[in-house]
């Protein structure tokens, strides 16, 4: 333990009496007070507290549980403030502290009847797993050619950058370099589009690249891509994302509307047979036929 970690330490023991709200007042976890006076208590608390550095970093956020400890008179001695189940703010530091075990804080905290920061720990846990595994699967259907590129790809979601007219340039030429025949070359950025999230709104950036790639595609190549016995549910999803999302081709409502009816029903039965809401929601609006 750091000098600077010990100190919170040290106010710790003098703790008779701990209490713990939510920070933002919204959650449905009730403040609670645990009393400190028992050197077990005490124990639990402090380990489950315990600081393994601080690394100089701030949290943009204001946290999301509030713990005011008191002295044996009534005293405040400190007030600490956990985000994310990770890191711990105290205004004796100048940095946030990460803890040694976060997920201890948060076991000690559902085990006093406030559940509610482990679910959200746990459920941000989820999503960032399924977010990793969006972004495996998606580059691993980045066509042949572009592998080069996937790093400043990505690089757009970290900064939220759009892609720049020189990227979509450089892009394309090498699609062109690599897939001579307009139909290879459109299944490969179908095959891309499709993967990953899928969403048609609420996406990481990166995943725009072979939707933007894709408005540069001439409809009728898309439609004999479509046409072609190797187009398949990937390519599928790839097209419903395209076709349907917001402003994704210079003349969208032209192109849509020139899908062969066979098509379009396919598409249209690909968005609803999806799972998403939402893409199925935008799939009715610009894919089904109007009734006679």
């Amino acid at each position: 333990m750091t000098d600077e970690a010990a100190v919170l330490d040290s106010v710790l023991r003098q703790a008779h009496v701990a209490q713990v709200s939510a920070v933002s007042g919204s959650g449905a976890d009730r403040e609670i007070r645990v009393d400190l006076s028992d050197p077990a208590e005490s124990a639990r608390l402090r380990t489950a507290m315990a600081v393994e550095s601080l690394p100089g970093f701030h949290c943009m956020c204001l946290g999301d549980v509030r713990f005011e400890f008191f002295g044996r008179d009534g005293e405040r001695l400190a007030v600490v403030v956990l985000h994310h189940g990770a890191t711990l703010r105290w205004e004796q530091w100048e940095s946030d502290a990460v803890l040694a075990d976060g997920r201890l804080l948060l076991t000690w905290l559902d085990g006093h009847g406030m559940p509610g920061p482990m679910q959200q720990f746990e459920a941000d846990r989820q999503r960032a797993e399924e977010e990793a595994q969006e972004q495996r699967n998606w580059l691993a259907a980045v066509p042949a050619g572009l592998e080069g590129s996937t790093d400043r790809i990505l690089d757009l979601s970290r900064t939220g950058a759009r892609p720049s007219p020189e990227l979509l340039a450089e892009l394309t030429e090498r699609l062109q370099s690599t897939f001579p025949d307009p139909v290879e070359r459109v299944l490969a950025l179908l095959h891309w589009h499709g993967s990953g999230s899928g969403r048609c709104s609420g996406y990481p950036v990166h995943e725009d690249v072979p939707g933007q790639l894709l408005g540069r595609v001439p409809i009728a190549d898309l439609l004999t891509a479509l046409a072609d016995h190797r187009a398949e549910e990937r390519h599928d999803a790839g097209a419903v994302r395209h076709l349907v999302g917001w402003k994704t081709r210079p003349r969208q409502k032209p192109d849509v509307a020139a899908l062969p009816e066979p098509l379009r029903a396919r598409l249209l039965a690909h968005a609803r047979r999806s799972g998403d809401s939402g893409k199925r929601s935008r799939a009715e609006r610009w894919l089904a036929l109007p009734r006679a």
